[in-house]
């Protein structure tokens, strides 16, 4: 078992008497990334500036490597965590050359600096790069001097509060995918702040979605979306489709059939929730379509309202015939049907999930 670095227990934060961190715990260990994910105003960043030391916490306690550096009526300093930062502003010097940006700070010989600035520029591919100044490099490329700035001084810790946003679509990949290398390679306990479900998909070993201050759901990027908590949960990883209807004999009846809702007692009013690429499309025979099954219940009747071909894939918008209401569906690249159409739609029972409204 690798040897936990992070471990934060009941982290509690308020301003100006509002809960902005409540009660948020979590553990990462040595070479694992962990991704606190939200939406704007969720408590993610301000819970990164507490275990940073920026902010000082109300309740709760901090330990890193397992000392403790925060607790009430202790407060270590940041200077003294054993953390690495990066934020998405890369807060490199202007006045200092790639090498003495990520040289800043180091102790030993200056041997021993010189030879650690070379190592981890090689790391980031910027061995080149080291005699240039910030203003002279790509916003891709500062982003890779901000991390070997970072990682140069072994921190047992990274913290990564948006360190992606600020580069464009085409750069974003390559650069977090590099980062991730490099920090894999280094066995770095890692701690990444974002707004993106793609980004913390593609880098994460475990996901923490925080909502209102506190943490809703944790646990690995497939098991998290495949699983949802809740409909909020579901709908902030993908758009989702959403039937309605009311628990009578633990079964939901919906113009696609029965739904089972074990567990929730008759006249519960829920939400049944599938994901646009789950939607199962055929064709219309004579006004007849295709049978039901047990996977995929009963089909449905609906008119094409439009259609757009979004590159890899295509976006249909339906209207159902039994109620008006809009479900969307995706296909896999080119499928463009007049609207107007008449086609079924069949509802994946593995692939719904049911919600208390």
């Amino acid at each position: 078992m690798p040897e936990t670095r992070l471990s934060i227990q009941g982290l509690c934060r308020s301003f100006d008497g509002r809960r902005v961190v409540d009660d948020v715990s979590l553990e990462v260990a040595a070479g694992q990334v962990t991704c606190l994910l939200g939406p704007s105003g969720c408590g993610k960043s301000t819970t990164l500036r507490l275990i940073a030391g920026v902010e000082r916490l109300d309740a709760g306690q901090i330990e890193m490597c397992g000392a403790r550096v925060a607790a009430p009526g202790l407060h270590v300093e940041p200077e003294n965590r054993q953390i690495g930062l990066m934020f998405q502003d890369f807060a490199l010097f202007p006045h200092l050359s790639v090498a003495d940006n990520v040289g800043f700070g180091l102790r030993g010989s200056r041997a021993e600096r010189s030879a650690r600035v070379e190592e981890m520029l090689g790391q980031v591919n910027m061995g080149r790069f080291a005699a240039q100044f910030p203003h002279e490099l790509s916003g891709g490329e500062q982003q890779r001097v901000a991390l070997a700035r970072a990682l140069a001084p072994r921190p047992a810790i990274m913290l990564m509060d948006e360190p992606f946003s600020g580069l464009d679509n085409r750069l974003r990949d390559e650069v977090r995918d590099q980062t991730l290398a490099v920090l894999k390679a280094n066995g770095t306990a890692v701690l990444l702040v974002t707004h993106e479900p793609d980004e913390a998909m593609r880098m994460a070993d475990e996901i923490a979605l925080m909502r209102h201050g506190k943490i809703v759901q944790r646990g690995a990027p497939y098991n998290i979306y495949n699983t949802p908590v809740d409909k909020e949960a579901a709908a902030f990883f993908s758009d989702i489709n959403v039937v309605s209807g009311v628990v009578e004999g633990a079964l939901v009846e919906t113009p696609f059939g029965g739904f089972l809702a074990p567990g929730h007692p008759d006249g519960t009013a829920v939400d049944i929730v599938i994901r646009p690429q789950h939607l199962r499309i055929d064709f219309d025979r004579r006004k007849g379509g295709p049978l039901a099954t047990p996977s995929d219940g009963m089909p449905a009747r609906a008119r094409v309202k439009r259609a757009r071909f979004m590159g890899r894939e295509s976006l249909i918008e339906f209207e159902m015939e039994h109620d008006g209401s809009v479900l969307s569906a995706t296909v896999p690249s080119v499928f463009l049907p007049e609207a107007g159409r008449v086609l079924w739609l069949s509802m994946r029972r593995d692939r719904c999930f049911l919600f208390p409204r």
